[in-house]
């Protein structure tokens, strides 16, 4: 399932060229992470109050074409696989009104608990996976 999150680039976004700083795409992939799961019906702040914690293990962002200040951004948002202690997300970033891909990025996530160790991904959190490659030797 694909979820798009609507974003404004604001002045604080921006270096003083006005262009995003290119660190804060993966900002707008966390944003757009946390939208998606909501939707779905996963409140993170439950997870977090059971003892359930998301950390990025790797992220990797291809930089197409620089976004500016006052522009509009379409983040969607996949999940383009997941294993049993990870979920590996998607996230193309696209300027509003244009077919223009600026930043394509892929962020895994590892599911662990208070004390930081991995654990298995909640039933919630596999259910919202299903039909994602489940190969935990990706993942």
């Amino acid at each position: 399932m694909k979820h798009i999150f609507r974003l404004r680039i604001y002045y604080e976004d921006t270096d003083c060229g006005g262009v995003v700083y290119y660190a804060n795409y993966l900002r707008y992939c966390e944003r757009a992470r946390t939208e998606y799961l909501e939707s779905q019906g996963a409140s993170l702040r439950q997870l977090m109050d059971e003892g359930v914690y998301f950390v990025v293990a790797e992220a990797a962002l291809k930089y197409l074409s620089p976004g500016r200040y006052g522009d509009i951004l379409l983040i969607e948002s996949v999940v383009e696989r997941s294993g049993p202690a990870s979920i590996v997300f998607g996230h193309s970033i696209r300027r509003e009104g244009k077919n223009e891909e600026l930043v394509r990025a892929t962020v895994k996530l590892g599911c662990v608990g208070k004390d930081l160790k991995p654990m298995r991904l909640p039933k919630q959190i596999r259910q919202l996976t299903e039909g994602t490659n489940m190969d935990s030797a990706v993942c």
